[in-house]
């Protein structure tokens, strides 16, 4: 053995242990660190050829690019939709890398089985029936894809085409109809082999709303003439988090032949609130479901979750039948289920998450950042320079320059959130308006925290 190495593993636990005092300092400083990065970035040092040993490694880390990372994990990192890692979900977190397990196969672990357990409670959390069986997935652009990829495969049984063994092609054009689709949407074809093009923009409720008409997806299904076609109905919009009508879409499949997918990635999450949960009535008719756990769930980067009432087509999509790895049985191994084959236990984080706080802590989390949105609008609705692009509909706060909301200006305001070290906020367009989102879904965002993004903006933009 290397004898850098061979030292290293004498001295795991003190090099743990300094692991452990650097992890506790970077999340003890995140209330008084810049939001986000500053400064210029290193150059690049060559490729070591000896060691220099773990301990070496975390000082020159610490030392060298620690202060460079963001604030991401903590109270005032607004953009996108980022969660930050709950104590227990970093638990877990911690002893999915010591445990190590490969989940490409039960491979004598019960690790495997751990994950049922969670995937079971997450289906119950966000009101799924037993008709739904799910997996664990990199995040919502992954979910979506196996989403879609298992409504291809419907789409050829409706064909009488095995679309996993004669490809895309022998399927012919397929449609994709949706009102507000993720930009992942668009991705996820083009890897399934189904194109960009074939996506087709169903208009939207009149308003300023990103929902669906659901009249105007009635009349594009009927115009289908036949053919199986995808939907993909939203749950929470990255905008405005406006909802399709779930009900009402999937209503219409009594008449017309088509694959629902709710892309549910954070509004899933509405089911949680009893005040919210109505926007997501419905979720349990769709064919597939993606939900994103490393957004309001709270656990470190990465976690997602899909869902299908059609594990058959998902085991036709994705099963890797070989000598050592076996057919897949009536309660397949998970690398017949996604993309991936080896696989980290991402469910143990999750586990770790729910165990400690249960559905009353997490659904705390959920109704305490609708609340700050709604505080953070009113604020900004109140500022002279400032003005709301839409209503404040669940924990996405849309805005924009009161006067002349010109790229440039709206990008200058972005950089100067930034550059302040007190909040980060993202651009967005909505309605041919370049704008900022705020989006709150991190479990340690306070209203002290809330205000302190509000001043900030005030004094950017006066």
């Amino acid at each position: 053995m290397d004898p850098v190495l061979a030292d290293d593993l004498a001295r795991l636990p003190e090099l743990l242990q300094a692991a452990r005092d650097l992890a506790v300092r970077e999340v003890a400083g995140l209330a008084g660190r810049p939001v986000a990065a500053p400064g210029p970035v290193p150059g690049r040092d060559p490729l070591p050829a000896a060691g220099v040993g773990g301990d070496r490694a975390l000082a020159r880390f610490a030392e060298r690019w620690a202060p460079g990372f963001s604030g991401s994990a903590g109270p005032r990192y607004l953009g996108f939709v980022t969660g930050g890692a709950t104590p227990a979900a970093v638990a877990g977190d911690w002893l999915t890398s010591a445990l190590d397990q490969n989940l490409s196969g039960a491979g004598g672990s019960w690790a495997q089985e751990l994950e049922r357990e969670t995937v079971a409670w997450l289906r119950e959390l966000f009101g799924l029936g037993e008709a739904h069986s799910g997996a664990f997935v990199t995040g919502a652009a992954m979910a979506n894809t196996v989403g879609l990829a298992i409504g291809r495969e419907w789409a050829g049984e409706r064909l009488g085409v095995d679309v996993s063994r004669a490809g895309a092609a022998a399927l012919g054009p397929l449609d994709v109809l949706s009102g507000s689709p993720h930009s992942s949407i668009g991705k996820a074809m083009s890897v399934l082999g189904l194109g960009r093009d074939r996506l087709r923009p169903v208009p939207l409720l009149p308003g300023g709303r990103e929902a669906v008409d659901v009249s105007a997806l009635k009349t594009a299904l009927a115009g289908a003439g036949g053919r199986p076609v995808l939907v993909v109905a939203n749950a929470g919009t990255v905008n405005t988090v406006d909802f399709d009508d779930l009900r009402a879409v999937a209503a219409l499949k009594e008449r017309y032949d088509f694959w629902l997918h709710v892309d549910a990635a954070f509004g899933a999450f509405a089911a949680l609130s009893p005040e919210h949960a109505a926007l997501v009535d419905g979720l349990d008719a769709a064919d597939s479901v993606c939900v994103d756990l490393h957004k309001w769930l709270n656990v470190p980067y990465d976690a997602a979750v899909q869902f299908t009432r059609r594990r058959d087509l998902q085991v036709a999509v994705f099963h890797n039948a070989s000598p050592y790895l076996g057919l897949p049985g009536t309660d397949p191994d998970f690398l017949h289920l996604t993309p991936e084959n080896s696989r980290r236990l991402r469910a143990l984080p999750a586990w770790f998450s729910l165990v400690a706080y249960g559905r009353d802590g997490h659904r705390e989390v959920v109704e305490r950042n609708v609340a700050l949105a709604r505080r953070l609008g009113a604020g900004v609705d109140a500022l002279p320079g400032l003005t709301l692009l839409a209503p404040v509909r669940l924990n996405v706060v849309c805005f924009t320059l009161a006067t002349d909301p010109s790229a440039e200006r709206v990008a200058a305001l972005a950089r100067a959130v930034a550059a302040s070290g007190e909040a980060y906020v993202t651009p967005t367009v909505y309605g041919g308006v370049p704008g900022l989102r705020a989006a709150f879904s991190n479990w340690r965002t306070t209203e002290a925290d809330t205000d302190r993004v509000l001043a900030v903006l005030a004094a950017a933009s006066g």
